[in-house]
């Protein structure tokens, strides 16, 4: 039976390292990032609210279409409104549904925040920056992440330490089961 993966937690928390080397463990599992789906749509700063819905729906499908054809799908996300993640859910109906959160502490989260903005290897960690609406942004976003964990019951924290990628994906996979 394939498995539906959310990997949520803030920008910096290590999703994306964790997914990428996820699906390269595993023969034919999706990496399905939003953000990555977000940016292929033309004019998508111009309204970064109406793209991102779009790349959502654009990701419900292809999620509905992978987990159909049998294979894992993960997708590395920071969800702070229980919407997305109820649909996803939904979408599992047929396979087995993980929701793990990359949890730091605020002030790491922050201080990762800050850390992986001013070096911006990427692109997409600017961007990043800017959807978030600087630290100030996150700070109230990863306040609204932690009271949805107060109703997802089945979701599995996983505190990150930094610099400890190999721990965090032992412990990713180990919550799998």
């Amino acid at each position: 039976m394939p498995r539906l993966i959310v990997l949520n937690g803030p920008p910096g928390a290590g999703k994306s390292t964790l997914a990428r080397r996820y699906a390269d463990d595993h023969a034919l599992a999706l990496n399905l990032d939003i953000d990555v789906i977000r940016a292929q749509i033309g004019g998508w700063r111009e309204d970064s609210t109406a793209a991102g819905l779009l790349a959502r729906e654009i990701a419900a499908a292809a999620v509905s279409t992978h987990l159909a054809s049998g294979h894992d799908v993960v997708v590395p996300q920071f969800v702070a409104r229980p919407e997305f993640l109820e649909r996803l859910e939904r979408l599992a109906a047929q396979a087995r549904f993980h929701e793990i959160v990359l949890l730091p502490d605020k002030q790491e989260a922050l201080r990762r925040f800050a850390e992986r903005t001013r070096s911006a290897a990427e692109r997409a960690h600017l961007e990043a920056h800017e959807m978030a609406g600087g630290p100030e942004g996150l700070a109230a976003s990863y306040d609204r992440l932690v009271a949805v964990l107060a109703n997802r019951p089945n979701a599995v924290v996983l505190p990150t330490v930094p610099d400890d990628v190999e721990g965090t994906y032992r412990d990713f996979l180990a919550s799998l089961g």
